[in-house]
């Protein structure tokens, strides 16, 4: 049970030091003054002048709740393909920036969103990069992503994965345009200044593995006798929605439902049992219709496609009513409700994968208090 009287003082506690350091910044003296100039000289700051705004109590990003609808940002999409060609554009990609991170080419502070086309008879070049990169499919069915001598064909709803350093082009076959989401952790990189890409010197890489060798080698739940391989993302690079789907439908019936979640899977590493990506962690889940889900909150900001059904959610006392291929972002420590007014089933991902390795992810159900430090 919640202690009230340790969450007052604990606020209370916060309130008289707010209140300390204002009064300590606004009574500086000329002495000080004169003293915070000089040793600025020297590229020094005195650190209770900015302790408040660096160590914060709760998240305060600059991230904020919002909502792209695809059938109003698809027609750009496509003009954008009588605009540039792929080979032109590298990739031809409309950036998802939140509008609290305008200039950044962010949708949170984390992690880099966009939508990108691949038209009939085009090829995205291949090259490949440090940044960790996912590919959810939105519409069209046929194109193909090759992954280090292996294609995948790819259809509405698959979630493929582009390892770090792998190189990586697109192609389309089909007749109709590709459109996928790209979910890339791009700011993560450029945070420690590690990034690194390189272009392959032929447009597309040739094909080294028959298409499915990945997914029939690993993806039965079970490893070669002589297995050997331990990398830090999953072998597995296509994971098709119908396996996944079928998988949701199939545990519905043991009615586990989660009061947050509803009934909530995470697509893994099957080699470690971890999370697919390295930094970024990806989830599908299934919402019956006229379940509500209790409050919950989480310190990692997260991106939703809604892959089936009509509904809404409320983010931070906001509403944003969703509808198949649209997408919408969850900030970081805001409290988040789904309403499906029919069988739901959303997409989503977040830096969850680096915060858990690193030890600071902080999660919180039902609305419970302002401080995660109080039990």
């Amino acid at each position: 049970m919640v202690n009230f009287f340790a969450i007052l003082y604990i606020n209370t506690l916060s309130l008289i030091k707010t209140v300390m350091v204002s009064q300590n910044s606004s009574s500086d003296t000329a002495e000080r003054e004169a003293w915070y100039e000089k040793i600025n000289a020297y590229q020094l700051s005195p650190l209770w002048r900015f302790l408040s705004t660096l160590v914060t109590p709760v998240p305060r990003g600059a991230c904020v709740p919002y909502l792209w609808k695809f059938a109003e940002v698809e027609p750009f999409v496509l003009e954008a393909g009588e605009l540039i060609t792929a080979q032109e554009a590298e990739r031809r990609v409309l950036i998802l920036e939140n509008p609290g991170l305008a200039g950044t080419s962010q949708i949170t502070t984390s992690l880099y969103a966009g939508l990108q086309l691949v038209k009939p008879g085009e090829i995205a070049p291949a090259h490949r990069h440090t940044q960790s990169a996912l590919r959810f499919v939105l519409k069209g069915s046929g194109a193909h992503t090759a992954v280090d001598g292996e294609r995948t064909v790819m259809r509405y709803g698959d979630f493929v994965i582009t390892p770090p350093g792998a190189w990586h082009d697109h192609g389309n076959e089909s007749e109709e345009p590709m459109i996928w989401l790209d979910g890339l952790d791009i700011p993560m990189l450029a945070f420690y200044d590690a990034s690194f890409a390189e272009m392959y010197a032929e447009e597309a890489q040739p094909e080294s593995r028959k298409s499915g060798h990945s997914l029939a080698r690993y993806g039965a739940s079970m490893l070669p006798v002589d297995h050997y391989r331990k990398g830090t993302v999953s072998p597995i690079f296509n994971y098709p929605y119908d396996r996944s789907r079928e998988a949701l439908e199939v545990m519905r019936r043991q009615d586990e439902w989660d009061p947050c979640h509803g009934l909530k899977m995470r697509y893994i590493n099957p080699e470690t049992g971890g999370f697919a990506m390295p930094t970024i962690a990806t989830f599908l889940q299934l919402l019956p219709e006229g379940f509500k889900t209790t409050p919950y909150r989480s310190t990692d900001a997260t991106i939703f496609v809604v892959v089936e059904g009509h509904g809404h959610s409320v983010i931070d006392r906001q509403k944003f009513e969703w509808s198949p291929q649209d997408i919408f972002v969850v900030p970081s420590w805001k409290n988040v409700i789904h309403c499906p007014a029919e069988d739901t089933v959303l997409f989503s991902y977040s830096d969850r994968a680096a915060q858990q390795k690193l030890g600071f992810f902080k999660e919180q159900r039902g609305g419970v208090p302002q401080n995660p430090f109080v039990a």
